[in-house]
């Protein structure tokens, strides 16, 4: 077991490296399995959840292999469309491994997925539409049995939610269905679009991404290409919000700043000065933030749920009062604990959580409960007096490269060691 000593007070004033985003590696790992030839994707970021994806496309007949930051998938020979229950629990996103085995094989056995507990996340809307398509899907104990007997057909699909998993799932289940699958009520994320530009590069159909209805018109077959992997738009926002809570200057380098437009106004409006280039984000903080007024999760393009641990850990030593309202995620405020150990004043009513900001937070012993609440824990220990410990951690390293080598390039006292 490992954790982060955090030793803080320190303001930050370097470079960090930005990774490729762990959230549209995954789906595009998926995608791979699509394809006949050779996938290659770039910029892919080293992270526990990924080498998770790259079993279970080895457990199917897949050659993949990772040299650097560079992943080569070789999926023309699948030789299982079964992922072992033990695979499946490593992570959430592989849920997303259901459209692709179905699409590429029309059969497959997959368990429900595993990942951090942030309540319930029913998968009722995936089997829905994967069944408008063809699919027959029967569970059993938390395995789900799946068949197209007649293959895979287009369909016109209403989600009730704009799902980002759902979405993905139906885009890998329809580009090698008959016909066309009209999706409405589709997710917008800018990691939509990524999973799209790559397999229009491979060859599939596909229009509307990062609209609420997406068209896709189904061929025989796709080639692998040669992708780059976006920017991590989160992790990015992670290494930002470090910079502003310490009350440094950094610049964040590799950054596509348009695909932070929802995030990087909240920075602003606590009184840091953002300036952008085609590539990189400098980040000026003020001696003292202000308090955001009221921040409420949404789909994309609102405010991120993936933020909220991030800018609450920020908001603590704001002047002023802030309010969140979590509307995505029913168990998301589990770092609360941490942050009020380490001196920060937060009430939390339900979905809503307050927070009045402090003089000063001191450092804990505090534990990582998920992936975004204990970068939260690492952002208030950079700004704490004292020494913080963060364990846990295998949480951080399921979205993070080496966090601890990222903020140590920018002044950071911070050190991974073991328990």
């Amino acid at each position: 077991m490992q954790k982060l000593v955090i030793n803080g007070g320190i303001p930050l004033d370097g470079e960090m490296l930005l990774h490729g985003a762990k959230n549209s590696a995954l789906p595009l790992l998926a995608a791979a399995l699509l394809c006949r030839g050779e996938t290659v994707l770039e910029n892919c970021p080293r992270l526990t959840d990924v080498f998770a994806a790259c079993r279970i496309l080895t457990h199917t007949g897949c050659r993949c292999t990772m040299k650097r930051h560079t992943i080569s998938i070789q999926a023309d020979a699948l030789t299982c469309s079964e992922i072992p229950e033990a695979l499946m629990q490593e992570m959430r996103s592989s849920i997303v491994f259901l459209g692709a085995l179905l699409g590429r094989t029309g059969a497959c056995q997959v368990y429900y997925p595993g990942g951090c507990e942030l309540g319930p996340r029913p998968i009722d809307l995936h089997l829905e539409a994967l069944r408008r398509m063809g699919a027959q899907i029967v569970r059993h104990e938390g395995r789900l049995d799946c068949t197209a007997p007649k293959g895979l057909h287009g369909s016109i699909i209403h989600l009730k939610f704009p799902s980002v998993g759902a979405t993905e799932n139906v885009m890998l289940a329809a580009v090698l269905a008959k016909g066309e699958t009209v999706l409405h009520n589709a997710a917008r994320e800018p990691e939509i679009c990524d999973l799209a530009a790559y397999l229009r590069k491979c060859g599939a159909r596909i229009r509307g991404d990062g609209e609420s209805t997406i068209r896709i018109e189904g061929v025989s077959s796709l080639m692998g290409c040669v992708h780059r992997i976006m920017p991590d738009r989160i992790a990015g926002l992670t290494y930002l919000s470090a910079g502003a809570i310490t009350g440094g200057t950094v610049k964040l380098c590799g950054a596509a700043g348009a695909q932070m437009d929802n995030v990087l106004p909240v920075l602003e409006q606590a009184g840091c000065r953002i300036d952008r280039t085609k590539n990189d984000i400098y980040l000026h903080a003020p001696r003292r933030l202000r308090a955001a007024v009221r921040l409420r999760t949404m789909p994309h393009p609102g405010f991120p749920t993936d933020a909220q641990a991030i800018i609450m850990a920020v908001m603590t030593l704001a002047d002023g009062v802030s309010v969140f309202e979590e509307n995505i995620f029913e168990n998301r405020y589990r770092h609360v604990d941490g942050l009020v150990q380490m001196g920060a004043e937060i009430c939390v009513s339900g979905r809503t959580a307050v927070v009045s900001g402090v003089p000063a937070l001191c450092g804990a012993h505090t534990a990582a409960t998920d992936l975004r609440g204990g970068a939260a824990l690492v952002l208030a220990g950079l700004a704490a007096e004292g020494t913080t410990e963060v364990r846990q951690i295998h949480h951080i390293d399921r979205g993070y490269e080496e966090m601890e080598q990222v903020l140590s390039g920018a002044g950071a006292r911070i050190r991974r060691v073991l328990q």
